[in-house]
């Protein structure tokens, strides 16, 4: 990797970082909510430890992390190393910055909606750079990784029991907002994560089936495989070319089927996860 592309990893991974911390001090704090995330469980340990949430947040980071390095590996520790720290020094600067902040919406339920849509933009960006803000998130990995559980609900069954610690301190209307908070999130960020890394596999009959497979090969510089099936109605043998690419291949691909053979015959079903060998340019 040059060093362009490992400074635009880290720039990404940083932005990643401090979306999730600004939602976690601008919406989560400020309401007193125990959305399913190491910060919520800051929160509450903040009624009995004499600290900040930012230095509870990275001593329960640094704990979790040690898991982390040991059972996710060294590539996904060593990006979670710098957000388990970055994300904590970004909480204290804004506490800092922000001595008295109060909720900005005045009631716990939008301050919930907003910290869910925030929080899910960041965290689907460190899950998708093969990193994490820290703590429950590196258990959220481990479940995906060992028992190819969806992030987002392996986000919730980690954050649930986070969420029901909100009763030792406060009311049952908080505990039940964090627990609808911790499901709500596990929802929204498994829609986010499925939308960067959705694939299209494109079954494709055409008569011009040989221009197609070329302009996938070298135009879109995508695989493909070719098949031949039989149709029922005439038992002929036809050639049926299935591709899989990305969104925007599959913009490109389209356009060309409809220019160079309108009446082909064309299905598509979305992918949520491929491996693959990358391709080469």
């Amino acid at each position: 990797m040059n060093p362009k592309k490992i400074l635009s990893e880290w720039f990404i991974i940083t932005f990643g970082t401090v979306v999730a911390a600004s939602a976690v001090f601008f919406f989560l704090i400020p309401s007193h909510l125990a959305v399913g995330s190491i910060s919520g469980l800051a929160i509450i340990l903040a009624n009995f430890i004499p600290l900040k949430i930012s230095a509870i947040t990275m001593g329960l980071n640094v704990a979790l992390l040690v898991v982390g390095l040991i059972f996710i590996g060294r590539d996904f520790g060593i990006k979670t190393i710098y957000t388990s720290v970055l994300m904590p020094v970004v909480l204290a600067v804004l506490e800092i910055l922000f001595p008295d902040m109060q909720s900005i919406m005045g009631d716990g339920f939008l301050d919930m909606l907003l910290y869910i849509f925030t929080v899910s933009i960041g965290l689907a960006i460190l899950f998708n750079r093969n990193a994490s803000s820290g703590g429950l998130d590196i258990i959220a990995k481990l479940l995906n990784k060992y028992l190819r559980m969806d992030l987002g609900k392996a986000m919730s069954l980690a954050g649930i029991c986070t969420a029901l610690t909100a009763a030792l301190v406060y009311d049952a209307k908080t505990v039940l907002l964090s627990i609808l908070g911790t499901y709500l999130n596990g929802i929204v960020l498994d829609h986010f994560i499925f939308g960067f890394n959705i694939r299209r596999r494109v079954c494709i009959l055409s008569n011009k089936e040989a221009d197609i497979e070329a302009f996938i090969l070298h135009t879109l510089h995508s695989g493909a495989t070719i098949y031949e099936p039989v149709g029922a109605y005439d038992h002929q043998i036809r050639r049926e070319i299935i591709t899989i690419v990305d969104k925007n291949e599959y913009i490109q691909l389209m356009n060309y089927i409809s220019k160079t053979d309108p009446s082909a015959f064309v299905t598509v079903y979305n992918v949520n996860e491929v491996f693959y060998r990358p391709k080469i340019r």
